[in-house]
C-alpha cells in the first residue's frame, strides 16, 4: 500500500510541477512578446505625446523622423505606420476584450477556489449517489434474475407484469443513455436548470453512467455466484432463496436500505465480494463523471462554475488560469483514485484477517 501512495504522490508532484512550469513559461513568453512589441514600435522613443488619430502630428511626426534619419524615408514611413497601427490595435483590443484579459491573481485564485468547492460537492454528491444506485440495480437485477428461475410456472398476471416490467426497463435504459444536453434541453424551459442539484441530478441520470456501471456491478454479481464457494454455501444450508416474501429470502428493504447487508445469506458473500471488486471502478468513473459535468455546464450555459470558467478562459486564451483550473480537477481525479486505493486495501486486510 505504501508503495501506491508513493506513486500517487509522485504522480501529484510532477504534473504539479509540470503545470507550474507551463503557467511561467506562458508569462515568461508573454512578457518576451510584449517586450519584443514595445522594441519595435519605439524605433523612436516613447511617443505617448503624439496623436496618431491626427493627420497635422503624423505627418509633423514623419517629417522630424526624416531629419533625424536622412536618407532612410521608406524606413521612417514603414515605422510610423507601423507604430500607428500598433496603437490603433492596442486602443481596440482594450475597448473590446477587456473584460476577457484576466491573470492568476489572489483575488482570481480565491474565486476558482470558491467554484472549486461548489463543484466538489456535487461531484461528492453524484459520486455517492451513484455508488448507491449501482449497487442497488445491480443487486435488484440479480435478485429479480435469481426469482425467475425459481419460478417453474408463470401466471397470467406474472407475465404480463414480467413484460410491463421489461417495457419500463427498456425506457429507462434510453433516459439513462442520453446525453445531458439532450435532456438539459428538453427541460431547459420548464424546470429552473441554474441549479447545482439539478446538475447534480442530471449527471446521475444521462451520459449513460448508472447504466454502464450497474452492469458492470451486475456481472461482478454473476460471475461471483458461479464461484466453487457458493456451491459450498448450498451444501452448508445457508438461505438461499430470493423469494422476497419467504423467511430465508430476500426482502425488498434489503436491496434499498443504504448499508446493504444480507446476514445468513448466501448472496452476502457474493455481494462483499462483487463490491470489493467494484471498488478500483471508482477510478475510471471519477473521469467519466467529470468528463459529464463539463457537457452538462456548457448544455446549460452555468456561468460561475468550474468548468465552465475552464472552458472560458480558454476561449479568451487565459492559459494561466486554464491551468490551474486543469490542475484542481487532476487533484480531485487523484483523490478519488487515492480513496479507492486506501478502501480496497483495508477490505482486504479485512479479509487476510478472517481467513487467518
Amino acid at each position: 500500500m505504501k508503495r501506491k501512495l508513493l506513486e500517487h504522490a509522485f504522480s501529484v508532484v510532477l504534473i504539479t510541477v509540470v503545470l507550474v512550469g507551463a503557467v511561467a513559461g506562458i508569462g515568461w513568453y508573454e512578457r518576451n512578446a510584449r517586450a519584443s512589441e514595445k522594441e519595435k514600435t519605439e524605433v523612436f522613443g516613447e511617443l505617448a505625446f503624439v496623436n496618431f488619430n491626427d493627420p497635422f502630428d503624423r505627418a509633423l511626426l514623419e517629417d522630424v523622423a526624416n531629419v533625424y534619419y536622412p536618407g532612410q524615408h521608406d524606413r521612417n514611413e514603414t515605422a510610423l505606420a507601423e507604430i500607428a497601427s500598433s496603437h490603433e490595435q492596442a486602443l481596440a483590443k482594450k475597448l473590446t476584450s477587456s473584460h476577457e484579459s484576466e491573470r492568476l491573481n489572489i483575488a482570481k485564485a480565491g474565486e476558482l477556489l470558491g467554484m472549486y468547492l461548489s463543484f466538489l460537492i456535487v461531484y461528492a454528491v453524484v459520486i455517492a449517489l451513484t455508488y448507491y444506485g449501482v449497487h442497488t440495480i445491480g443487486v435488484w437485477r440479480f435478485c429479480l434474475k435469481r426469482r425467475e428461475l425459481e419460478q417453474t410456472q408463470l401466471s397470467f398476471f406474472q407475465k404480463v407484469l414480467r413484460l410491463g416490467r421489461s417495457t419500463l426497463g427498456v425506457a429507462a435504459t434510453f433516459v439513462l443513455f442520453s446525453p445531458a444536453y439532450v435532456i438539459a434541453y428538453a427541460l431547459k424551459t420548464r424546470l429552473n436548470t441554474d441549479t447545482s442539484l439539478f446538475m447534480a441530478v442530471l449527471a446521475l441520470v444521462s451520459n449513460g453512467l448508472l447504466i454502464v456501471y450497474s452492469n458492470k456491478f451486475y456481472a461482478f454479481l454473476t460471475s461471483e455466484s458461479r464461484k466453487g464457494y457458493v456451491e459450498t454455501a448450498y451444501v452448508k444450508n445457508l438461505n438461499h432463496s430470493y423469494d422476497p416474501h419467504a423467511s430465508d429470502g430476500i426482502p425488498y428493504r434489503w436491496i434499498f436500505r443504504m448499508r446493504k447487508r444480507f446476514d445468513g445469506h448466501v448472496f452476502d458473500h457474493i455481494y462483499r465480494n462483487a463490491s470489493f471488486q467494484y471498488l478500483p471502478t471508482l477510478k475510471e468513473q471519477a473521469s467519466f463523471l467529470i468528463t459529464g459535468l463539463i457537457i452538462i455546464e456548457m448544455a446549460l450555459n452555468i456561468h460561475g462554475h468550474l468548468s465552465y470558467e475552464m472552458l472560458r478562459q480558454l476561449l479568451y486564451k487565459n492559459y494561466d488560469i486554464v491551468i490551474a483550473t486543469i490542475l484542481l480537477v487532476f487533484y480531485t481525479v487523484k483523490a478519488t483514485e487515492v480513496f479507492s486505493d486506501v478502501m480496497s486495501h483495508r477490505i482486504a486486510v479485512g479479509y487476510e484477517n478472517t481467513d487467518s
